[in-house]
């Protein structure tokens, strides 16, 4: 059987509709996946939005990453991964997350490969268009069935959240309960804290990376102290107990020295009441012979 061509237009790659993907074979497909570009065409590219969208980004992957990794879950947490759908043009979130897949490095996220899509979507908006993120990606994200998806409008420090109507295929907004914007898919709660973006666990708040790198340096700081107090306690204590033994000895040493005087006085009476006897005892016969 001849191959099946399947061109990828550099100008707009798309991976192929799902009615060619499934008649390529295993080798046909894998070169597919690794022919999609991994970065925006240059048409297509959006303007750099500095720090702020940034580090917004970044601090939201490392936070859940580090969570989901210490309660076990196999969640796929991507950054500006270049997505593609059966058929659809490219896209690439500030953050995505696919639950309970399998980890490992990744330069694209195709869906017919991968067997399914994006559970979740965030954008962060600062500098950029926002009436991208806010309706023509609420309605696109809504139709390939993407089952959450938040907005950070990192500038005006807001939260929008929308959640998947299955059935219509469009997006119901997600009300927030003071303040805290629930999400079905991570088991959180989003919300707006000292301008950034926070994850909360029922009502406290996932530690970023420097959090808890001042809290494990607290807790080293504690132990040292800790251990520096228990050295002392316990030199303390050899003391007491060097003492305590000193002490004993030195009654001990009391104890038999009382003994032994009074031994030695006892020794010294026994011998001047003999002595005694014995000049009393010449005394009668030294009596006895005058008569």
């Amino acid at each position: 059987m001849a191959p099946i061509p399947y061109r990828i237009d550099p100008d707009d790659p798309r991976a192929p509709p799902q009615e060619l993907w499934d008649q390529l074979s295993p080798e046909e497909r894998t070169r597919i996946v690794e022919e999609l570009p991994s970065e925006f065409p240059v048409s297509e590219a959006n303007p750099p939005e500095g720090d702020p969208h940034f580090e917004a980004k970044i601090r939201a992957r490392e936070v859940l990453g580090s969570f989901f990794s210490r309660i076990g879950r196999k969640v796929y947490l991507g950054s500006e991964l270049p997505v593609y759908y059966p058929g659809e043009a490219m896209f690439a979130p500030d953050v995505i997350a696919v639950m309970d897949v399998e980890l490992h490095s990744r330069m694209s996220w195709v869906v017919s490969a991968e067997g399914k899509g994006p559970d979740l979507a965030v954008e962060i908006v600062y500098a950029g268009e926002r009436r991208k993120d806010m309706e023509r990606n609420v309605e696109r994200y809504a139709r390939l069935g993407i089952h959450e998806y938040f907005i950070f409008d990192r500038a005006r420090l807001r939260l929008s959240g929308w959640r998947l109507d299955k059935e219509r295929r469009v997006y119901r907004p997600i009300l927030p309960q003071h303040g805290c914007y629930g999400s079905e898919v991570l088991g959180l709660e989003l919300q707006v804290e000292d301008e950034r973006l926070r994850f909360y666990r029922g009502g406290a708040a996932l530690p970023e990376a420097q959090e808890m790198i001042a809290r494990l340096e607290h807790m080293m700081e504690r132990s040292e102290a800790n251990r520096s107090e228990l050295e002392q306690r316990y030199a303390e204590e050899v003391r007491l107990r060097e003492e305590e033994t000193r002490r004993r000895e030195e009654e001990t040493r009391l104890r038999e020295e009382e003994t032994r005087r009074r031994e030695e006085a006892e020794r010294r009476g026994e011998d001047t009441e003999r002595r005694l006897a014995e000049a009393l005892a010449e005394l009668e016969r030294l009596r006895g012979g005058r008569t």
